[in-house]
C-alpha cells in the first residue's frame, strides 16, 4: 500500500496502519482501493473438503442430535426392559435383569464414542462460525466508514450551499443597495 493510501487509512480508522490488527488492515486496504471487502464463505469453504473422519463426525452429530434418534433410542430401551422383563417373567433368568446392568454398559459405550465425535462436529463448526464473525466484523466496519465518509461529504456539500447561499444574499443586499442609492438619487 502507498504511503498516500496508509495516510487515508489512518484518517479513516484513527490509528496508525502498522497498529492496527489484520482485519482493520484489510478494512483499510480496501476502503482506500475501493474494493469490496464481502465474500462468499461458502464458496471458500468448498474449496476445502472435509476428511472422511470430519464428514462422519458431522453426519454422527447430526442423527445423534435429531428426534429420529431420540425415538429410535427410547424405543429400543423400551424393547430392552419388555423383553428383559418377558424372559424374567417365563424362564425366571432372563439375560439381563433389572437393574440392567448390561445395559447401563452399552449406554455407557455409546456415551464415551458418541461425546468426542460431536465435540470434534462442534469444534469444527465454531471455526467455520469464527471466521463468519470476523468477516461480518469487517464488512461491518466497512460500512461504517463508508457511511461516516457519506456524512462527511454531507456535511461538505451543506457547508458549499450556505456559503453559495451566504454568497447570492450578500449580492441581492449589494443591489437592493444600489437600486436604493439610485432611487434616492432621484
Amino acid at each position: 500500500m502507498t504511503l498516500r493510501k496508509h495516510h487515508i487509512a489512518e484518517g479513516l480508522m484513527g490509528a496508525q496502519y502498522e497498529a492496527m490488527d489484520e482485519h482493520m488492515q484489510r478494512v483499510a486496504r480496501h476502503m482506500t482501493e475501493r474494493h469490496p471487502v464481502s465474500r462468499n464463505l461458502a464458496a471458500h469453504h468448498t474449496h476445502e473438503t472435509p476428511s472422511r473422519g470430519q464428514r462422519a463426525a458431522d453426519a454422527m452429530a447430526r442423527f445423534g442430535g435429531s428426534w429420529t434418534f431420540i425415538f429410535i433410542f427410547v424405543l429400543i430401551l423400551i424393547s430392552w426392559v419388555i423383553l428383559n422383563s418377558v424372559i424374567l417373567l417365563r424362564s425366571n433368568s432372563a439375560f439381563d435383569p433389572y437393574p440392567y446392568i448390561l445395559l447401563n454398559l452399552f449406554l455407557s459405550m455409546l456415551a464415551s464414542i458418541q461425546a468426542p465425535i460431536i465435540l470434534m462436529s462442534q469444534n469444527r463448526q465454531s471455526e467455520i462460525d469464527r471466521r463468519q464473525a470476523e468477516h461480518d466484523y469487517e464488512v461491518n466496519l466497512k460500512a461504517e466508514l463508508e457511511i461516516l465518509l457519506l456524512h462527511e461529504k454531507l456535511d461538505g456539500l451543506r457547508e458549499q450551499q450556505w456559503q453559495d447561499l451566504i454568497h447570492l444574499q450578500q449580492q441581492q443586499i449589494s443591489l437592493l443597495e444600489k437600486l436604493l442609492a439610485d432611487k434616492n438619487e432621484k
